[in-house]
Parts: structure tokens; C-alpha cells; sequence
């Protein structure tokens, strides 16, 4: 056991649950009631007396452990489990598990559920019947629940990309630290609560340990309707992978604190492309790299001999190591350069789209390029295909990242990004447009991706407009003298460029 003692609660969900109860109660282990600090019953409305019961038949030596509450609505298990687990946080309890009041989970096993937390080994132990070969077969779980709980949970580790032997069961032991982090309230009041929980886990990097349990099946009721369980498992999951990949945004898997933006590695992604056409130039370039995040290309860079300046409205100790200089400034209030500072190549990597006023930010960014320098922009392709087929069934939707980052301000076609950027003292140099990044949408599965993203390209090439994902353009100044472009500071008072 490591650190200070733990105050262990056990959360009992119960609904019609009178008959069973008390043996849930009376199965517990003396050596388990003198290490707990109490059990808290939530009775979910039920039909019959099962708060009474509980109440009326604790066990003697372990009454004053024991709370019962009974809801006044029926809240549904998603619902109950939302209540329980905001009891626990609310009264200070490190460790919580959940157990259930109809018996089918054996209370004889909670201090396998518990020791693992206790000494810090987890965050969030399940109980798995399925971790021992044939053992939940042996126990009567009939064969078409093992069937589709193989088939389920197999599935949803290829998704989600974990190795778990088992997403259905209800015996669970959490640090309470770990659901204070997890959007709770979101979740469903349905029985695909419990999957919902365990994806917010694995999306917050949560460790998560299985211990075996038996497997009991008695003559309690099932209330849990099995094909629209199944298919809320599947849909909960399909989404979850389509948060992950940029497609929707769904605010139940918004844990924060994940890196938001990252490298994309696939030879015709907007990153490798834009090192590439860095590399063509010779070394020794004075590269700024606005909007840097966490640096991850200002890394590359460098190690191609070039000495990088990144800005960023947000510090980052990553990109403070990777950048040759870093500086945190708010871009709609400027750069936060010298005024006669200038650049051999200037980036704008996926972050015109965040500004309220990106042409305000080409104009400055022109002021800060050497004559002879080059601006690399790029954007996502608001008319790519999956936008225009989201459109087509009346679909809109922002998501955590991609076209429609929920933090864009400004959409663009690769037409409209192309007249912006000329709009602004600049001509193009060279256009190229970049697929779908298959492989941050199958990471598991690189080969494929790539063999998917070759494919793809010959739609990008045939018609870009189309089938783009983004487009990046290399640009020059043109002959317009640097001078005259004051006028557009006239013309937007709410705009002043910061100097040193």
C-alpha cells in the first residue's frame, strides 16, 4: 500500500432489487467492511421496496456504514451511476466502486477491484468475466450474450485501439481523481453509460487494469434490451472514432489537455509537402513559423540547417525547446516582431483560417518579408467532397479539429484562399493540394492509409476543387510598394501592429 489511507466507498445501483439486497449486504467480507468507509445505496424509483428492505435488514455490525437514498424519478442507469459517482466526489471519497443490487457481480470480490487503486496501480479496475477461458460460459452466462459480448468487444478494441478482454461489465472500482476529469453529466442515462465511461478513460490516457471475476447468472431480472444496447455500443463507438479522426465533434469525449494539432507524416500531407518545399531551398534560411503550436515543425527545420522563430498564442515549453527563438503573442493583435525584423521564408500552417482578420495578418506578414523571401500558407478545402456529401443530408457540424475546427473563424476554397492571399500584395508561386490524411484516421494501419491516400490522389489531381483537402500556396511579393499598404491599417482602426 502506498501513500496516506484511502476513503473507499462502495456505490450500490439498485432497482427492484428487494429480494436480493440484503444478500448483496450480508456477501460482503468482514475484512472488506473494516477497510471501507461506507456503502451508499441509490435506488433508481424502484417498483418495489427495495430502499425499505435496505434500510430495515443492514447488516448489525455494519449499520452505521451504511446509507440508503432512494430517487424520486427514475433516472435510468446512466442516470443512477451519475448521481452515485457526484455523491462520491462531493463527499470526498478517494475510491468508489460500483456494485450491483441484484447479486449478478460477487461482492466476495471487491478487494481485488479495490487493491489495485489502493496501491496506486490504476485509475479505473473492471472486473472481466471473459479474462479466463470458458469461465463465463461455466457461470450461465447464456451463449448468445458470450457471442455478442465477443463480437462487441472485439470490435470496439479494433476502434478504439485497446486490448481489453471485456466492455459489458458492470463491476468497476474508480479513483475518484479520474472521474472528477470525465464529463459525467454528458454522458447517456442509458445502459451504454458504462461503454461511454470507459472510452473517456482511454481518451484521457487513464490507466486502466482488468482483474478476472465469476461469472453468476441467477433468476434476476434483465432489464436491458439487448439489440438496442448492441446498437448503442456500436454507435457510441463509430462516434467516438469519428471524433478522434476530426469528422464530428462530440463534447462527451472532450477531455482536454490532448496535443489538438499534430504532424502529419503521409508523404502528400500539408506537412511533409511544406518541409519538402523548404528543403529545396539552400541552408541557413531565416524561417518564421506563425502559429508554431508545439513546435513539431520548427523541429524538422531546424535539423535541415535553418534557424526558426516561432509565435504562438500559447506558450509551450516543447516549442520553446524546438525553436531556435520562441515568443507568445496574441496574432490578431500582431506579431510581436522588431519592425525592421525580416525573413527568408515566413509559414502560415493552418492558421489564416483562426484569424478574425486574416488578410490584416498577410498585410503585416508582408512588412516582415525579406524582397526576395516566400510565404507557404495553408488551409483545409471547405468544398471537399465529405463536406459537400455532409451537406447534402443536411449536415454542418464543427468538430475538435479538421475543415471545421470548432476555433475557425474564416472558411476557404482553394479559389477563394488563392484571391486572399493575391488580394494582399502576393503572387503564387506554386499550388499543390493534399488528400485526406488517412493516417490520422487509421493509425493502427499506416500501410493502408498510404495505399488509400495514393488513390485518393489521382481524384485531388483530376479535379482538386473537389476532392482537396488542403492546399498549400507558395507566394512572392509583388510589385506593390510595402508603403502603400498602410492604408489598410486606416481603413481597420481596431488593428495596430505591436513593435517592440
Amino acid at each position: 500500500m502506498t501513500g496516506s489511507p484511502k476513503k473507499i466507498g462502495i456505490f450500490i445501483v439498485a432497482y427492484n432489487a428487494s429480494s436480493t439486497i440484503t444478500s448483496v449486504l450480508d456477501r460482503i467480507k468482514p475484512e472488506t467492511w473494516e477497510r471501507i468507509a461506507e456503502v451508499f445505496i441509490f435506488d433508481d424509483h424502484s417498483a418495489d421496496d427495495t430502499a425499505a428492505v435496505a434500510d430495515a435488514e443492514k447488516p448489525p455490525a455494519y449499520a452505521d456504514k451504511i446509507k440508503t437514498y432512494k430517487n424520486q424519478l427514475n433516472l435510468g442507469y446512466g442516470g443512477n451511476q451519475k448521481r452515485g459517482y457526484r455523491y462520491a466526489i462531493e463527499n470526498n471519497f478517494d475510491i468508489v466502486v460500483m456494485l450491483h443490487g441484484d447479486g449478478q457481480y460477487a461482492p466476495e470480490a471487491l478487494d481485488e477491484l479495490i487493491n489495485p487503486l489502493v496501491n496506486e496501480e490504476a485509475d479505473a479496475v473492471f472486473g472481466s468475466r471473459m479474462m479466463e477461458k470458458g469461465s463465463a460460459l461455466k457461470g450461465g452466462m447464456p451463449y448468445y450474450k458470450y457471442l455478442g459480448n465477443k463480437i462487441l468487444t472485439n470490435f470496439q478494441n479494433i476502434l478504439v485501439g485497446e486490448k481489453l478482454s471485456e466492455y459489458h461489465s458492470g463491476y468497476r472500482a474508480y479513483n475518484v481523481h479520474a472521474l472528477k476529469k470525465i464529463p459525467l453529466l454528458r454522458n447517456t442515462n442509458d445502459f451504454h453509460f458504462d461503454n461511454e465511461i470507459i472510452i473517456q478513460l482511454i481518451e484521457g490516457k487513464f490507466k486502466i487494469v482488468e482483474v478476472p471475476i465469476p461469472t453468476y447468472y441467477g433468476d434476476e431480472i434483465c432489464y436491458v434490451n439487448g439489440m438496442a444496447y448492441a446498437g448503442n455500443v456500436f454507435k457510441t463507438t463509430v462516434k467516438y472514432k469519428c471524433h478522434k479522426a476530426g469528422f464530428i465533434y462530440n463534447p462527451i469525449f472532450d477531455l482536454g489537455g490532448a496535443e489538438k494539432y499534430q504532424l502529419k507524416k503521409n508523404k502528400y500531407s500539408s506537412h511533409q509537402r511544406l518541409i519538402n518545399a523548404v528543403g529545396e531551398l539552400e541552408k541557413g534560411q531565416a524561417i518564421l513559423d506563425i502559429g508554431c503550436g508545439s513546435g513539431f515543425l520548427a523541429k524538422h527545420l531546424i535539423e535541415m540547417g535553418h534557424s526558426v522563430t516561432g509565435v504562438d498564442i500559447y506558450y509551450s515549453k516543447e516549442a520553446e525547446e524546438a525553436c531556435t527563438r520562441f515568443e507568445v503573442f496574441d496574432l490578431e493583435a500582431g506579431l510581436g516582431l522588431k519592425r525592421d525584423e525580416q525573413f527568408d521564408v515566413i509559414i502560415l500552417a493552418d492558421i489564416l483560417e483562426h484569424m478574425r482578420h486574416p488578410d490584416q495578418l498577410l498585410f503585416l506578414v508582408r512588412k516582415h518579408l525579406k524582397p526576395d523571401g516566400i510565404v507557404i500558407a495553408s488551409t483545409g478545402n471547405v468544398a471537399n467532397i465529405y463536406i459537400r456529401l455532409s451537406l447534402l443530408i443536411g449536415d454542418f457540424s464543427y468538430t475538435e479539429r479538421g475543415i471545421l475546427d470548432r476555433t475557425h473563424y474564416r472558411l476557404f476554397t482553394l479559389k477563394s484562399f488563392r484571391e486572399t492571399i493575391q488580394s494582399c500584395g502576393f503572387k503564387k508561386i506554386r499550388q499543390s493540394c493534399c488528400p485526406i490524411p488517412f493516417e490520422n484516421i487509421i493509425p493502427k494501419w499506416p500501410k493502408i492509409a498510404s495505399i488509400i491516400s495514393f488513390f485518393y490522389m489521382f481524384g485531388v489531381w483530376v479535379w482538386p476543387s473537389l476532392f482537396a483537402y488542403q492546399v498549400i500556396i507558395e507566394s512572392e511579393h509583388t510589385d506593390i510598394p510595402t508603403d502603400l499598404l498602410r492604408d489598410e491599417e486606416i481603413m481597420n482602426p481596431d488593428y495596430s501592429e505591436y513593435s517592440k
